[in-house]
């Protein structure tokens, strides 16, 4: 049966001399992995569509075990990324936590569209890589249906005022004196407790209007990735190497 998909490549595999396997992010099919024999030649066809981070429109032939791209066109190409080694991490990062996740329709649609607004904003130049690194991550598990609770303080309801605690296993928050009786300290300023609620719960629209202190995203940033690996519950290798590049 042949299939029209549009979809991100999110991982390529060289098989032999032209011809690759890609894992494709779709909004209707999910995660999907095709053969796209040839794609590697210049002068084949599904060379431009079948490069990594491209969006594409696909027409896939698929079968009961596997599926092969018949024809791949270009809708975005990020070029951009390549500028610096930070902003291919970070890419590759994206990349690999949302084939983790492997999200099903409808949620993919939504996932879809947040990995390529990162990616367009890291090639772009457009907001600070920590920053996108954290609005990924917490965006990604509210989509996910892993979004916290982060109202109120899960012990006394208090809405603000001070330092907060989020407990990156149970996904609770806490204010200051009622961590303090838990024993935690706080990991939330005032500014990275607004953030976390704007990345969770605004429009996708707004999703990146917002402006935070280094001070402010240095704690979300920590935040954000201990909740995301805790409900992934994996490591990931594209993470270990963007440590070594991205602080």
């Amino acid at each position: 049966m042949q299939i029209a998909t549009s979809g991100l490549v999110l991982r390529t595999v060289k098989l032999g001399e032209a011809d690759q396997i890609l894992t494709i992010l779709t909004p209707d099919r999910g995660v999907i992995s095709a053969s796209a024999r040839g794609s590697l030649r210049l002068k084949s066809k599904l060379f431009s569509g079948c490069g990594l981070f491209c969006y594409s429109e696909f027409t896939l032939t698929t079968g009961r075990a596997s599926n092969f791209v018949d024809a791949a066109e270009v809708k975005k190409a990020f070029h951009g990324l390549g500028r610096s080694v930070e902003g291919m991490a970070l890419a590759a990062y994206l990349a690999e936590a949302a084939a983790t996740l492997s999200p099903e329709p409808p949620e993919a649609a939504a996932v879809l569209r947040l990995v390529l607004n990162c990616l367009y904003m890291i090639s772009e130049k457009r907001r600070p890589l920590p920053l996108l690194k954290s609005i990924f991550e917490m965006r990604a598990m509210s989509l996910s249906g892993y979004m916290p609770r982060i109202l109120a303080c899960d012990g006394c309801g208090r809405y603000d005022g001070g330092d907060f605690y989020l407990d990156p296993a149970g996904g609770t928050l806490l204010c200051a004196s009622c961590a303090e009786n838990a024993r935690h300290v706080p990991n939330l300023d005032p500014g990275a407790l607004y953030a976390l609620r704007h990345i969770c719960l605004a429009e996708d629209a707004k999703l990146f209007s917002f402006n935070l202190s280094e001070q402010s995203t240095r704690r979300l940033g920590k935040v954000c990735e201990q909740y995301f690996l805790a409900n992934l519950d994996r490591g990931l290798k594209s993470l270990d190497f963007l440590h070594t590049v991205l602080p």
